[in-house]
C-alpha cells in the first residue's frame, strides 16, 4: 500500500464536487467545476488519484452526502490509499468530522482548500496578515482543527498536516487574541499603504489595475509589459501580493501598471476580505484592464465571476466606462477562432483587444488603447512659459502630452493636453496662468 506522506508534495488526495439540485445556475459545466477543484487542489502539489462528481438530491445534514454515497466514496479511498479528501463546496463542522470518521482520512472543504493555497502564495507582510485574518475566522466558526500553523514557518495553515493535529483543539481565547493582534497589526500597514498612496497621488502618474480570473495570464502580460520577473506559472492563484512597475505608453504617458491576485467562482464571503488587500490599488485605479483567458472553453462564465467579485467587493462603480479587456492567449486558438475573436472584438460595446502576452501580439494595439482612454480624461490647455524655465517646462513633459509648441524670443508658448488635476497642480506650483 503506498505510504501516505504528511509533506503536501506527496498527499494523495481525491476530489469531490457536490453538484446540489437547486443550487444557483451556472453557464459553466459540472464538469469543468471539477476540473477547476482539481486544478486548486494540483496548484499546491497535491497528487489528485481521483476525481468525483457526485450528484446530491438533497443534502444530508450529518453528511452531505447520502450514506451509499459515503460507502462508495469510502471504498475509493481505500482503494487508492488517499489520505485528503477535497470537497469542493462548503461542509459544517459536523459534517467534516463524520467524513474523516468515515473514510478514515483528513477532509477539507473548498474553502480550507483557498486558504491553504493562500497562506503559501502569500509573501509580503500584508498579504499574509490578511489570510491570517480570514484563516482564523473560519477556524474561529469550527474550533476542530489544530493550532500547530503559528508555531510552523512553513507556508499554508496547516489543513494538510502538522504533528498531532487531529488531538489538539482551538482555544477560543487564543484565537481572540491573534485575531486582535493581527487587526491592529493591519491597520499599521494599511495606514502606511495609505501613506504611499497620498504620496504617488503627489508624482501623478495614472494607475492601470489588471483584473482578472485566477489564470487568466495577468502575471505574464505585466512581464511582458514592463519587463518585470513577477512569478507567473500556470497555476491557479500564482500571484497573490499585489505588484506595481512604471509602463511608458506610446504617447510618452507614463502610468503604473498594478498586478492584482486572481479571481474565482464561488468564492466564500470571509475570504473577501483577503482579495481585498490585494485590491486596493484598483480604487484609484484610472482604467481597469481585465485580462481574459478566450481560450479557455467556460471563459465567458470567469468574466461574470470577476464582475461578482468586483461588485462584491463595492468596486461596480470604477467598472463604468473605465474597463478595457485584454482578450488573451490567442496564441492557443486556431485562425478562424482568432478571426472571429477580432471581429467580435470591433463590433463590441466594450472595448477589448485580442492578444497574445506569451507572444507579444496585439500588445502595441493594447498600449495604444490605453493610451486613448487616458487621453479621454485629459483636457488640451496653454501656456506661456519663460524661455528660462526649465523645471515647469520639464514638468509639463513628464505629466503631460505637449501637442504644440512655438519658441519666441523671450517665451515658448505650449499647448499640452493633462488631466485637469494634473492641471491645478501645475498652476498652483509654478504659478502659471492658462492662456488661449
Amino acid at each position: 500500500m503506498t505510504n501516505r506522506s504528511t509533506d503536501a508534495g506527496g498527499i494523495r488526495a481525491l476530489v469531490v464536487h457536490p453538484a446540489l439540485r437547486g443550487a444557483r445556475s451556472s453557464s459553466r459545466s459540472l464538469e469543468a467545476r471539477l476540473a477547476e477543484a482539481q486544478g486548486l487542489a494540483e496548484a499546491i502539489a497535491l497528487t489528485v488519484v481521483h476525481g468525483d462528481l457526485r450528484r446530491i438530491a438533497r443534502p444530508v445534514p450529518a453528511t452531505l452526502f447520502g450514506r451509499g454515497v459515503v460507502k462508495e466514496i469510502a471504498d475509493i479511498v481505500e482503494l487508492e490509499d488517499v489520505a485528503l479528501v477535497v470537497v469542493d463546496g462548503a461542509l459544517s463542522p459536523i459534517q467534516q468530522r463524520n467524513l474523516e470518521r468515515a473514510w478514515a482520512c483528513k477532509v477539507i472543504d473548498r474553502t480550507a482548500l483557498i486558504l491553504e493555497i493562500f497562506g503559501r502564495r502569500a509573501r509580503t507582510r500584508e498579504g499574509t496578515l490578511q489570510v491570517e485574518l480570514a484563516h482564523l475566522t473560519y477556524q474561529r466558526s469550527r474550533l476542530v482543527r489544530s493550532w500547530t500553523h503559528l508555531e510552523r514557518q512553513r507556508g499554508g495553515f496547516g489543513f494538510l498536516g502538522g504533528p498531532g493535529e487531529s488531538q489538539l483543539e482551538i482555544d477560543r481565547r487564543l484565537i481572540d487574541e491573534r485575531l486582535t493582534k493581527l487587526k491592529r497589526e493591519l491597520e499599521t500597514v494599511r495606514r502606511r499603504r495609505g501613506l504611499q498612496r497620498r504620496a504617488r497621488r503627489r508624482v501623478p502618474f495614472p494607475v492601470v489595475a489588471l483584473v482578472g480570473y485566477t489564470n487568466a495570464g495577468k502575471s505574464t502580460l505585466f512581464n511582458r509589459l514592463t519587463k518585470a520577473k513577477v512569478a507567473a506559472e500556470d497555476k491557479l492563484f500564482a500571484t497573490l501580493d499585489p505588484t506595481m512597475r512604471a509602463v511608458d505608453l506610446p504617447s510618452g504617458q507614463r502610468v503604473i501598471l498594478s498586478d492584482t491576485v486572481g479571481f474565482i467562482s464561488d468564492l466564500p464571503t470571509h475570504l473577501v476580505a483577503a482579495f481585498r488587500a490585494t485590491l486596493e490599488e484598483v480604487t484609484d485605479a484610472q482604467v481597469l484592464l481585465h485580462v481574459r483567458d478566450v481560450s479557455h472553453p467556460d471563459h465567458d462564465a470567469q468574466k461574470a465571476d470577476v464582475l461578482t467579485v468586483l461588485e462584491t467587493l463595492g468596486l461596480g462603480g470604477r467598472l463604468e466606462g473605465n474597463t478595457i479587456e485584454a482578450l488573451n492567449k490567442i496564441d492557443l486558438l486556431n485562425d478562424e477562432d482568432r478571426e472571429a475573436l477580432a471581429t467580435q472584438a470591433a463590433r463590441s460595446n466594450q472595448p477589448a483587444v485580442p492578444v497574445s502576452a506569451k507572444t507579444g501580439q496585439g500588445l502595441e494595439r493594447l498600449l495604444d488603447m490605453l493610451d486613448q482612454r487616458l487621453a479621454q480624461n485629459r483636457v488640451a490647455v496653454g501656456y506661456r512659459l519663460d524661455i528660462g524655465d526649465g523645471a515647469a517646462l520639464s514638468w509639463l513633459y513628464e505629466y503631460g502630452e505637449v501637442i504644440e509648441r512655438h519658441d519666441e524670443d523671450a517665451v515658448i508658448a505650449l499647448k499640452v493636453r493633462l488631466d485637469p488635476k494634473d492641471a491645478a497642480r501645475f498652476e498652483k506650483r509654478f504659478a502659471a496662468d492658462r492662456v488661449e
